[in-house]
């Protein structure tokens, strides 16, 4: 293994030059390949460009992009220098911004349009460090002028990269004894999260803390020289980049598409891609645009569909129990399980393999000729969703880590998958389940997972302080996450610690499966479970609008305004129903779970107001947002 992102990344040039390393879409909208030995030459000229600006080992770049092919190649080449990029999207506010780039000291920063120079420069007084500003694309007079008063340079990338390759020609082999000065523990990014605790920490990641995955990552997430990658997470967001590298090692290429239904369909059938790692809430609305589809088709094609997915669902059941590949917690005689299911196991997979070729080999279509697996990380999975791709034979595996794992801990591997679980700990990384007094659990047994290895951040940047909170003295991670062994040392993820409603009574519940559960309703889009101190829970839900829409029409229901109809009478008793055709004791939750009130919300929630940049619900900023509505159920 080597011993820098860029060295194995040069490695891969050598050996695959001509293979396709990115496709992006051209401005005729058609997707155009970069192959290894482009990118990797026009990254080494941005190497020397910022070599010519003075930039040094160790000086932190900001980079305030969204997806796009010049985003990689910047990364590369700053890695080059041994400096370290300081990532965040276009979504970032103004104040994370100013946070971000004064706290780090940027002298440079590269942007992507001119609504970021703007927000960067109307902070400028703020930061005193920051010196170049380098833009992908082009920057009108007002702000090259407005820059210059704050004795801040723009730059045009295009003019960079061609001022880097003369820095090169002129000072042949630097770039390559900057590379070789390159070691293992070397910072390369500072990632800024807030997750959903509200307070900004720089988390410090260097080239070991990805190279340790890369060790069995490959085995878990296999491609070939050539295959092709999907990309729709943020390219800044540990997950992206760690899926970047999965892919580089293996000569794929990385494939930037948009989180968008009709895009993305439109993608997989352009591209026909072999994976595609997105957060959970891609591969749910995936699902639900499926089922809607069927529905608003109506007729004998619903009624099959319906049909061949519940047989699909149930022999799928029977498939895992036999085979154990389903989470276990208690012993059972697999001889009994085999005398009392191989019947109805036989007698239903002729059934599904009709409903395979008539059904859901059409859906399989829509996701292109090759597709071989999704990766679902970043948030929890939703069991129906799961239990949904896996019975239409759709291969998605769900993984589990942090920004501060840099960030894999554990997914399911493609091969040989495991359901409800995120596999086991990738080789090199420990995990153990401990209770609140710090007591290690066994197998079956709830408690807060806590990570040792390789993969774990350096530390806050600058945040000692808080460095110190959550990694112990003898280098544990404490994740903050709930979980319980299964009896096959497989993963179950169960919640956050800091997520735990207290009630009155004292009981402690964990708002996430009640969550999940209430989501796989038609008509619900998102639900948050509230509670704290209180004697029972409620609910702020998102209701569905198109669905709720497609059901006035189903049941032949007038109205005037739609805003009247959603606090109609008729919508409450319907959301009444759903909600306790939920929450119920026939579905394994307790009487003291029950959501006894509910308000519906006007507007989804947004990414940077409700839900932080992996789409994870912040629960902090819904009792600001929200207060008034909380109180009212409540009183």
């Amino acid at each position: 293994m080597e011993q820098t992102l860029v060295k194995m990344i040069r490695n891969t040039v050598r050996l695959y030059p001509e293979v396709p390393v990115q496709y992006s879409r051209n401005l005729s909208g058609n997707f155009e390949p970069v192959t290894y030995k482009d990118l990797f030459e026009k990254a080494m000229n941005f190497a020397g460009a910022l070599l010519s600006l003075g930039s040094k080992r160790g000086d932190r770049i900001g980079i305030i992009s969204d997806n796009r092919k010049e985003w990689q190649l910047c990364d590369i080449g700053i890695m080059a220098i041994g400096a370290i990029d300081v990532p965040r999207g276009c979504d970032a506010t103004i104040k994370d911004l100013e946070y971000i780039l004064s706290f780090t000291e940027c002298s440079i920063v590269i942007a992507e349009n001119q609504a970021q120079i703007k927000k960067i420069l109307s902070i400028k007084a703020n930061l005193p460090n920051l010196q170049k500003l380098i833009c992908f694309e082009r920057v009108p007079e007002a702000e090259i002028s407005e820059a210059q008063k704050g004795n801040i340079e723009i730059l045009n990338f295009e003019s960079v990269l061609s001022e880097g390759k003369i820095f090169c020609q002129n000072n042949e082999n630097l770039i390559e004894t900057e590379i070789e000065k390159g070691v293992w523990d070397e910072t390369v990014s500072i990632i800024f999260t807030s997750g959903t605790t509200g307070t900004p920490k720089g988390v410090m990641l260097s080239n070991g803390n990805f190279l340790a995955q890369l060790d069995e990552l490959p085995e878990r997430i296999y491609l070939n020289p050539g295959d092709r990658a999907l990309c729709v997470l943020p390219i800044w967001h540990a997950f992206q980049r760690l899926c970047e590298y999965v892919v580089f090692i293996q000569a794929a290429a990385i494939c930037y598409s948009k989180p968008l239904g009709s895009i993305l369909i439109e993608d997989f059938k352009k591209l026909n891609p072999h994976i595609m790692p997105a957060v959970p809430r891609i591969f749910e609305a995936v699902y639900e645009g499926i089922t809607r589809k069927m529905r608003k088709t109506g007729g004998f094609v619903y009624v099959l569909f319906k049909f061949f997915t519940a047989v699909a669902v149930i022999h799928s059941r029977i498939d895992r129990k036999l085979f154990r590949k389903t989470a276990r917690f208690t012993k059972d005689n697999l001889g009994f399980w085999w005398a009392v299911l191989v019947l109805p196991w036989l007698i239903l997979y002729p059934v599904k393999l009709l409903g395979a070729g008539l059904i859901f080999s059409k859906i399989k279509a829509m996701l292109g000729k090759n597709f071989r697996a999704g990766v679902a990380g970043g948030a929890a999975y939703p069991v129906a969703v799961d239990e949904f791709f896996w019975a239409i034979g759709v291969n998605i595996v769900e993984g589990y880590g942090l920004t501060e794992t840099a960030p894999v801990v554990a997914v399911r591997p493609m091969a040989d998958p495991v359901f409800r679980t995120i596999g086991r700990a990738i080789r090199g990384v420990q995990v153990r389940i401990v209770d609140p007094n710090g007591m290690i659990l066994g197998r079956c047994q709830k408690g807060v997972l806590q990570v040792k290895g390789k993969t774990v951040m350096k530390g806050y940047y600058k945040r000692g302080d808080l460095t110190e909170k959550v990694i112990s003295k003898d280098g544990w991670l404490d994740t903050g996450d709930i979980a319980i062994f299964t009896l096959d040392d497989e993963i179950q993820l169960r919640g956050r610690m800091k997520d735990t409603i207290v009630l009155r009574g004292g009981e402690n519940i964990e708002p996430l499966p009640i969550e999940m559960k209430l989501t796989e309703s038609r008509f619900i889009t998102s639900a948050v479970v509230v509670g704290q101190d209180q004697r029972f829970l409620a609910a702020l839900i998102v209701p569905n609008k198109t669905e709720l829409k497609e059901w006035t029409e189903e049941n032949g229901i007038q109205y005037d305004t739609f805003e009247n109809f959603m606090n109609s009478e008729e919508v409450k008793k319907l959301f009444e129903t759903e909600i306790a055709n939920a929450i119920n004791a026939q579905n394994g939750f307790r009487l003291f779970e029950k959501v006894n009130k509910f308000t519906l919300l006007n507007k989804e929630f947004e990414v940077g107001v409700e839900l932080s940049a992996k789409q994870e619900i912040m629960r902090y900023r819904l009792n600001e947002i929200y207060a008034k509505e909380i109180n009212a159920m409540f009183k």
